[in-house]
């Protein structure tokens, strides 16, 4: 009878949980706090089914190599790891389930974070999670079965490999998502990434009354590379560059390839005479650098265009501002900073 009762609550908690899913499915997809609080009931989902005192959802950046939680119970911010590291990256690059229900003698278990917040882990199950095409995009982790009994590799896998599956499909969405918004060459975003971010982080940025500018930039004679040295030359100089404006660049700024040869940097909090000391210092790092391409060193001069953004404005506006300054930087003379 007490098996029965345990079933039935188990029932009832995801009989509860799909109906909020379904009630989160018609909110507008494109808020993307509402799109982030899905994953949080799919990890109370995966709670639910293992019988499992947390839960958490862990999508892997193959780009810079982290695997990051898209939701965890337990905790409101979000974990960020190597993903060579702990429990759930061994699960990742091998591919397979791991079980401890001995987590502190296990050698791949991270006892630091138990260390600073007094949380004793018993047992710990990880379940990679797959696309349509068999590849590994991140994974489920459960912990600490209730009632002590820890995890049965069988049955407990089997549970958890529903939350999974449903998870595998929203992820896989949401990995989609992502890849639209970054340039393939060079692997910063896009300009539908710069659109994106400016209705999802600028325009709040922008709201609580902190400045943010924008610097336009153009590699200069860039059709010469192409003529000269050829198209695949003309993509090492991209991603030369990119490299360069991306490294020049704090945490909570952003770098976009426009289009072409033209990119975009926001910098937070950053007036129009700091943002132009900046894009000054990436001007004479362009001008020093060279790019190896096969046999040849080529080298290259970049124009600059700087403006504030203005709250009132679209982003096309505030791009047509800093695109006007660049303009006037390569009619004068190329290789400079306009800022006025």
């Amino acid at each position: 009878m007490s098996d029965k009762t345990s079933a039935e609550k188990i029932l009832e908690n995801i009989f509860t949980i799909m109906q909020k899913l379904y009630s989160e499915m018609k909110i507008n997809t494109d808020e993307q706090n509402g799109h982030l609080h899905v994953f949080e009931l799919f990890a109370e989902l995966g709670k639910t089914l293992a019988d499992a005192d947390r839960a958490s959802f862990w999508r892997w950046d193959k780009r810079n190599h982290k695997l990051l939680t898209t939701a965890a119970t337990g905790t409101s911010s979000q974990i960020v790891i190597d993903d060579t590291s702990g429990l759930v990256g061994r699960a990742i690059s091998e591919n397979r389930m791991i079980v401890t229900n001995d987590p502190y003698n296990h050698p791949d278990f991270n006892a630091e974070v138990d260390k600073q917040t007094g949380y004793v882990t018993k047992s710990v199950l990880v379940l990679p999670v797959a696309n349509f095409r068999g590849e590994i995009i991140g994974a489920f982790q459960v912990i600490n079965k209730l009632g002590d009994a820890g995890f049965d590799a069988d049955n407990d896998a089997k549970r958890l490999s529903i939350a999974a599956f449903i998870c595998g499909m929203a992820l896989e969405s949401d990995i989609f998502l992502a890849d639209s918004q970054h340039d393939k060459l060079t692997e910063l975003k896009n300009r539908l990434g710069l659109q994106n971010d400016f209705q999802t982080r600028y325009e709040k940025i922008l709201r609580d009354g902190t400045p943010l500018a924008m610097i336009m930039c153009d590699i200069d004679f860039f059709k010469h590379v192409n003529d000269s040295f050829g198209h695949n030359a003309g993509d090492a100089v991209l991603k030369h560059v990119a490299e360069i404006l991306s490294s020049a660049l704090r945490e909570n700024d952003g770098a976009y390839r426009w289009g072409g040869e033209e990119f975009i940097l926001i910098l937070d909090d950053m007036t129009v005479d700091d943002a132009e000391k900046v894009a000054e210092r990436i001007r004479q790092t362009i001008m020093d650098s060279v790019c190896n391409f096969e046999d040849k060193k080529i080298r290259m001069t970049m124009s600059f265009g700087v403006s504030e953004i203005s709250a009132a404005l679209s982003i096309e506006d505030n791009v047509k501002i800093a695109d006007d300054r660049l303009y006037r930087a390569k009619e004068t003379g190329r290789n400079k900073v306009i800022a006025d």
